[in-house]
């Protein structure tokens, strides 16, 4: 990866231009310090290829800063504060029984909390794939998943974060699109993100997947298959998002949590919660200390997503940093997605000193 050596003393764009079209069609990226954007670039092409062999199409429309992408994982961290600002109004409580809310799949599994849940200390797998199964089967499927030990270490795990989702619509009695919206993306100002689809033409194109979109890649629906299998709104993944929003969103942790979280909640979700057995401190769904997304940016929190992208708040250098890719198009397994981060972690290091 040595041209993300040349490129780390360089400005933004030439970061992102060092790592575009190998690791990544498209990429966007958004360095903040104390909430002013200090550096902003977008590289690359919103669809560059027509299919797996990786041919390029004969047009490929530019990438933009107001791009949305299929932010995947990073949608744990809406998930999340949901469950917390849930938590913090008295509406359920962390270490209450998931049981205490979905009886039918919990209640001989009582020693399982939503703590663990947003820790991925419960004791599930890391997935539960039902896309093959008949469509009215697939939740109960993916609710009733055994787990593969007793709850206590640290097992990352898609299922408990659907799960947590769950648990999030039965205590505050709507939908999960509906409670991240009036909890999260509302109260901030988050106008772009949303769960899909969306509108194609401002979204930033996928992998290729003949069974779901013939001919062509995914491009304004959700990526990961079980959140598609299960109609695109989940606990683990769904959402897209801007790098803007992003932005508002990290920066909103970084100071406090207003208006979604008081201070004191906002600690509490942010907080190693002394989970073992993980590589990095585990908070309420977010990760402390990441080494596949800090780089040098020691003691910082966030979440990475599976299709390309991270959010990374460090509030000791007042930075909030986001990147966004689709380092899955046209497949996924392309290299050099963690040096990218860490180079942007980097530039992001320089411009805070």
């Amino acid at each position: 990866m040595s041209y993300f050596v040349k490129a780390r003393g360089s400005v933004l764009e030439e970061v992102l231009r060092a790592a575009v079209p190998e690791v990544a069609s498209a990429a966007v990226a958004v360095i903040a310090l104390d909430g002013r954007t200090v550096a902003a670039a977008a590289v690359g092409e919103a669809v560059r290829y027509a299919g797996p062999s990786g041919e390029p199409l004969p047009e490929r429309p530019a990438v933009v800063t107001d791009a949305l992408f299929d932010i995947a994982s990073l949608t744990k961290m809406f998930t999340a504060a949901v469950v917390v600002s849930l938590a913090q109004e008295g509406a359920l409580g962390l270490d209450e029984p998931v049981a205490a809310r979905l009886p039918r799949f919990y209640g001989h599994r009582p020693e399982i909390t939503v703590r663990h849940l947003l820790t991925h200390s419960a004791g599930l797998p890391a997935s539960r794939r039902v896309e093959r199964e008949p469509e009215e089967a697939r939740w109960d499927l993916v609710l009733s998943t055994p787990a593969q030990g007793p709850p206590g270490t640290h097992l990352y795990s898609d299922v408990g974060m659907i799960t947590a989702g769950r648990v999030a619509e039965a205590a505050g009695g709507a939908p999960l699109d509906v409670l991240v919206r009036e909890r999260v993306t509302g109260p901030l100002g988050l106008g772009a993100t949303t769960y899909g689809p969306v509108e194609p033409g401002r979204a930033v194109a996928t992998e290729f997947k003949r069974e779901r979109c013939a001919g062509g890649c995914v491009r304004g629906e959700v990526h990961d298959e079980t959140a598609h299998a299960l109609g695109g709104v989940t606990g683990h993944a769904g959402l897209f998002s801007t790098a803007a929003d992003l932005v508002r969103f990290g920066e909103a942790l970084r100071t406090g949590g207003g208006p979604i979280l008081s201070p004191e909640w906002t600690a509490e979700m942010l907080r190693d919660q002394g989970v073992p057995g993980a590589a990095f401190r585990q908070g309420l769904g977010v990760r402390i200390d990441d080494p596949a997304i800090v780089g040098p940016l020691t003691g910082a929190f966030g979440h990475s997503g599976f299709t390309g992208t991270s959010l990374v708040v460090d509030p000791a250098r007042r930075l909030t940093v986001v990147l966004l890719t689709n380092n899955v198009h046209p497949l996924r397994g392309r290299p050099g997605i963690r040096d990218l981060r860490h180079a942007i972690a980097a530039e992001a290091l320089r411009l805070s000193g």
